[in-house]
């Protein structure tokens, strides 16, 4: 029997770790949470919501995760405990919105919550992915232009050049060697920036230290920093201000946020500030001591929230502040961007070409005196 028990316990954990890697997008988490709310409100009893969702979901691996989830509540387990199973599905913050809601009795209102809230956040990361979109695609369009040139059409004229045994000039020079190193060893300069880069991509996420230095560079860039600084500011502030709403304690709340933001200095500054709250500081004192995280205004606006006791809507009130300052920098990031690609692919691409030109000009003359 208890072999038996034993062996069951063991399946049980085997499933639970297996289930817990099922990828949940950000579009079906915003779907399961923006459902079950409008079921619960029509009168649908949880259980029987769940099943509805479960028959509606076509993946293997989604159903198996709602079985599981339908079985713990029959057996009188809490959503919120339920899906804090299955890790992949929910991160820290819509778990404990659900929790919340459960303990409170607001649970409707805590799932439209959190649809909102997930449908934002992916609203902000298309946001940033336009943005950059542009750009990228000028980048890669210079590049491919000048390695054209520089690969295929210059090793062709090259042979004029070296038949006349005419004076180079220097740029004509530097565009050969330039030329000839990529020929000869491009395929080896490839294999190191993409070995380079796979050693620099495991480093940032498996050493602390180093991922956290990384994201203090990203937030002190001139442009990049300010749109990183008010995405943080927008999804922390946003996170903050609904667990407060949905019934969670300041500190408990903080050390959600922390764990739901990705930035690790924001992490490292919001677990600070939880431990100073629970030793009975303000956060408003903790948030003036960051300045580079957080700006003046919303050290002042939190220690108004503090005062009037109505820190949840001032915090709701700073993440929509924060989003328009965000929208407002998208928005402009191509326009100030462009005239720096149309500079640098203008240097690039006209440095070969006159590269090119100069010598045939030059020998053009000589053969005419």
């Amino acid at each position: 029997m208890n072999k038996a028990k034993k062996y069951f316990n063991i399946s049980e954990a085997m499933n639970i770790s297996f289930f817990s890697y099922a990828k949940f997008s950000v579009k079906k988490q915003t779907f399961f949470a923006k459902r079950l709310s409008f079921l619960i409100r029509a009168g649908v009893p949880m259980l029987e919501s769940i099943h509805v969702i479960r028959k509606q979901t076509k993946s293997r691996s989604e159903i198996n995760v709602f079985e599981k989830v339908i079985s713990d509540v029959s057996n009188g387990q809490s959503l919120a405990t339920s899906l804090g199973r299955f890790k992949g599905v929910f991160g820290n913050f819509a778990i404990n919105i659900i929790r919340a809601g459960e303990t409170s009795g607001t649970l409707v209102q805590n799932l439209s919550y959190l649809a909102d809230e997930l449908k934002k956040k992916e609203l902000l990361r298309k946001k940033i992915l336009g943005a950059l979109l542009y750009p990228i695609i000028v980048t890669i369009a210079t590049f491919g232009i000048t390695g054209l040139l520089i690969v295929y059409i210059f090793p062709k004229i090259l042979p004029i050049f070296k038949s006349l045994n005419a004076e180079l000039p220097l740029s004509t020079k530097i565009l050969i060697f330039v030329s000839d190193v990529i020929r000869n060893h491009g395929v080896t300069i490839f294999i190191v920036l993409v070995v380079s880069f796979i050693i620099f991509s495991l480093i940032v996420k498996y050493v602390p230290k180093a991922k956290f230095l990384l994201d203090g560079i990203v937030l002190r860039l001139p442009i990049a920093g300010k749109i990183a600084k008010n995405y943080n500011l927008t999804n922390t502030t946003r996170t903050l201000g609904l667990l407060l709403k949905s019934g969670m304690s300041l500190s408990g709340a903080l050390i959600t946020t922390a764990d739901t933001t990705e930035n690790t200095q924001y992490k490292k500054v919001f677990n600070d500030i939880s431990y100073n709250v629970m030793k009975g500081k303000n956060m408003s004192e903790i948030i003036n001591i960051s300045p580079i995280l957080f700006p003046d205004m919303m050290g002042h606006m939190v220690a108004i929230g503090e005062r009037s006791g109505n820190l949840s809507n001032t915090l709701i009130y700073l993440s929509e502040y924060y989003e328009n300052e965000f929208d407002e920098l998208t928005k402009n990031l191509s326009s100030s961007i462009e005239p720096v690609l149309m500079i640098v692919m203008g240097v690039l691409v006209g440095f070969v070409a006159v590269s090119v030109i100069t010598p045939i000009y030059e020998i053009t003359n000589s053969l005419n005196r």
